[in-house]
């Protein structure tokens, strides 16, 4: 049976650290990405990259994933700034490196569209966010998009194995487990 253990102050910190730095990596991906796409796909025909496996095309976005929400575009404003910040106060207690992983890529995708919705047309708040990698049978996305649905996969694989947000594992009952 392992016990949790309660993360050193220089450890909560580097992982705030980790944390932090994978969400950039992620941001500047994102929007050099979204940059590159609304310079050389917008107005344009798709680009094959693997035949029609993978394309990249250009769409803007207005809703949530897969379109859902189209004309709420406040709403997802407002809870991607809940997300972001929960993430960087829970972030201060971590002791997992892998949930720093997970938080980091979730808080740099959520981040991600976030800065679209804030920066473009209609309005802050109300913009509309860049999407072009296109799969078969499958909504457009984007670098944002993929590190919120590999952050969450990773949290639930955390979750399946046990591990908690301070690296440990719970304790399982006191008969023993």
């Amino acid at each position: 049976m392992e016990e949790s253990h309660a993360p050193s102050t220089s450890d909560q910190r580097s992982l705030l650290w980790l944390v932090l730095a994978v969400a950039a990596v992620i941001i500047v991906i994102d929007q050099l990405t979204k940059a590159w796409a609304v310079a050389q796909l917008k107005g344009q025909p798709p680009i094959e990259v693997v035949g029609t496996w993978l394309q990249f095309t250009y769409g803007e976005n207005t809703g949530a994933a897969f379109g859902i929400g189209t004309g709420f575009t406040w709403i997802f404003t407002a809870i991607a700034i809940v997300v972001a910040i929960v993430i960087i106060r829970t972030a201060r207690r971590l002791g997992s490196p892998w949930w720093a992983i997970a938080l980091g890529g979730l808080l740099g995708g959520a981040v991600g569209n976030l800065i679209d919705r804030l920066t473009r047309d209609p309005g802050p708040g109300q913009g509309y966010v860049v999407d072009f990698i296109a799969l078969p049978n499958f909504p457009v996305f984007n670098v944002a998009d993929m590190a919120i649905t590999i952050s969450a996969g990773l949290m639930i694989l955390l979750t399946l194995r046990g591990v908690d947000l301070s690296g440990g594992r719970p304790s399982v009952g006191a008969g023993g487990g």
